[in-house]
């Protein structure tokens, strides 16, 4: 799912291509995606894109006439910028949205379509969408400690709860959490706060830099592929891959369809945290320590 740097690349991809520029149709060929009625999605036809902005994940469209565009683009949710006219590919795509100047097709891969699109009148009713956690990059620290305290969550829920914390997800809060030194599982409340100081400071470096990384890997050219995972990420998606910090093989928790990632020597003391699939099989074999997963591993060899 794109992130806070993934939206904020897209954002800055299409303000030079859609500020002021008038939004001259709509092809919309997966009616599931538009979840608004009133006002209809003809209304902003032929009005003109005043500003462009971020609402956590969300991508807003402020147009003329007070209306807004709302896109959450979920997981597999793109914007691909084509030809004036462009035809929309019959499969995985949910419409058009065409300018004299270019054509932004939205897609979005698989079989669930998670994507959304609403259409509201008005700053707030455009409010009522936001789910209200803090923005990281426009946070001190004691807004960041008031938000992260707000509930005694694991630190990656709360890093990754909308209500408490915009923008942050799978992926970047593992890349947090390693350079912060925290372990995942850790609770908001057992902190100090030299801690919660540590943490806020990575959390806006870690964003600023990929924010930065981003924009310069693009350049000017729109976007292809966007995703939340990159192959310069240190910890999400390394799993068994060396730590930069201190060279430990990165460990995994696998839940549902998500995977946390973080090293047990820089954030969990040495200790290895419980996966709730493949430790409730092996319950008493489960290695608790890196010796321990080192020795079933020598054994397994033979060595």
């Amino acid at each position: 799912m794109p992130e806070l740097p993934e939206v904020e690349l897209y954002l800055h991809a299409l303000r030079s291509r859609i500020i002021d520029r008038t939004l001259g149709g709509v092809r919309l060929r997966s009616p599931s995606l538009l979840r608004t009625y009133d006002p209809p999605l003809s209304a902003v036809v032929g009005k003109r894109v005043t500003g462009l902005n971020r609402m956590g994940k969300r991508i807003v469209w402020c147009m003329e006439d007070d209306l807004f565009l709302v896109f959450h683009l979920m997981v597999t949710g793109r914007f691909k910028w084509r030809a004036p006219g462009a035809a929309v590919p019959r499969k995985g795509a949910h419409g058009a949205f065409d300018f004299a100047e270019g054509t932004l097709l939205l897609t979005e891969t698989g079989t669930k379509k998670k994507a959304t699109l609403h259409l509201v009148k008005g700053g707030e009713t455009l409010r009522a969408l936001d789910p209200g956690g803090l923005e990281p990059l426009e946070s001190d620290l004691e807004s960041f400690r008031q938000a992260l305290l707000k509930e005694n969550r694991t630190l990656k829920r709360a890093l990754t709860d909308p209500r408490l914390v915009s923008g942050i997800g799978n992926a970047h809060s593992d890349e947090i959490l390693l350079f912060a030194g925290l372990s995942p599982v850790r609770r908001t409340r057992q902190l100090d706060e030299d801690e919660i100081a540590r943490l806020h400071e990575v959390t806006v470096r870690s964003l600023k830099e990929w924010v930065d990384r981003l924009r310069e890997e693009a350049g000017e050219a729109f976007p292809e592929k966007v995703t939340a995972f990159h192959p310069a990420m240190v910890a999400h998606g390394k799993y068994g891959e060396p730590c930069p910090v201190c060279g430990t093989p990165v460990q995994r928790i696998v839940y549902a369809d998500r995977e946390t990632n973080y090293c047990p020597t820089c954030q969990t003391g040495g200790k290895l945290l419980a996966d709730r699939s493949l430790s409730r099989i092996l319950k008493g074999d489960w290695p608790r320590t890196l010796e321990e997963l080192e020795e079933s591993t020598r054994a397994r060899r033979g060595e």
